[in-house]
Order: structure tokens, then sequence, then C-alpha cells
């Protein structure tokens, strides 16, 4: 379909609660999960919030065999989820670092849940319940945090070991954004 563009940190759209998607199965929302997929893969990432390419619905695609920018991520299983609610499955955080499409070329240590359930639904409205942790828990957790208006950056507490992917990682191993 076509390669959309990503709302960068600083715009407003990005702060903004998006909205529970009320019609499903249409040929529009066909149309605009076609180009989040064709946006996500040309810039190989883990994971895309429609609210990152602007537009205010709660829908999240995420998922991938082998992942460029984190090559030693499990595999996600690629996934279309509408209005999800999360719930950790514990107390334990674990940090790891994080970059974002919407936060170019930066990376961040950030803690998340290690173990969560989502549930929501497929475009089609089939109910979609799964009990995840490690990597597969963090990617879902940074998309929902889309649907909320909150950036990785928002989350993280020591700002000693946030930058530059390039100057945090100089001899490449992660490229974070």
């Amino acid at each position: 379909m076509a390669i959309r563009d990503v709302l960068r940190m600083g715009d407003p759209r990005l702060l903004a609660r998006a909205l529970p998607v009320e019609c499903l199965d249409t040929p529009e929302l066909h149309a605009l999960l076609a180009d989040m997929q064709d946006t996500m893969a040309a810039l190989n990432g883990a994971g895309l919030a429609a609210p990152q390419i602007g537009v205010g619905l709660q829908i999240m695609i995420f998922g991938f065999q082998e992942s460029v920018r984190y090559p030693d991520a499990e595999p996600v299983p690629y996934t279309v989820l509408l209005n999800p609610v999360l719930t950790p499955l514990g107390s334990e955080m674990e940090e790891d670092w994080e970059g974002c499409l919407s936060v170019p070329a930066m990376s961040g240590m950030v803690a998340r849940h290690a173990r969560l359930r989502y549930q929501g639904c497929d475009p089609y409205g089939s109910a979609i319940d799964r009990s995840v942790e490690g990597f597969h828990a963090r990617v879902v957790q940074h998309e929902y945090d889309h649907l909320i208006g909150v950036l990785y950056p928002m989350r993280i507490t020591d700002f000693s070991r946030f930058g530059y992917t390039e100057v945090l990682f100089p001899e490449g191993g992660r490229a974070g954004d």
C-alpha cells in the first residue's frame, strides 16, 4: 500500500490518548493496517502504533522472526492488536535498552514489567488473549504506551543511560531507533 511518515517526538499528536476502534473489518481499517505494516517493514521496526503515523486509534502491530535493530531478541509472532488491555503478571521488572521510530537515532534504558497478559481483538473482531514475557512483553508495553500518549524517554529514570545510539554503542550491535 504506502509507507507513511512517522511522527517524531515533539509532535503533540504523540501525546494524545488514542480512541477505541469501533468499526471492524472495513476496507478503511484494512488499508490502514497495510500502510502500517509497510511502514514498519520499511523502517525495520519491531512494532508500530497508529498514533505514530497520525491516526489516533487504539491500533498496534508488532512482530518479527529476526530483527535487524534487536538482533538478540527472540522472535515475536506478527500481531495486529486493536483496543488492547494490559495486565501485569507479577511485580517483577526488567531493564533493557529501547529505541523508537518516533525518537530516531536514540536509545535509553527502560524498566518494563517482565510478564504480562494482553487482551484485545484482531481486525475481524476475534479475541486475542496472550500471556507473554521477555522481549515480547517489552514490545507490547512500548507500543501500548503510544496509545496512551507516552514515549519511552518519559519512562527513563537514569538519563546517564539515554543518548544517541551511535555514541552509546560505537561498535554497533544495537540499532535502538
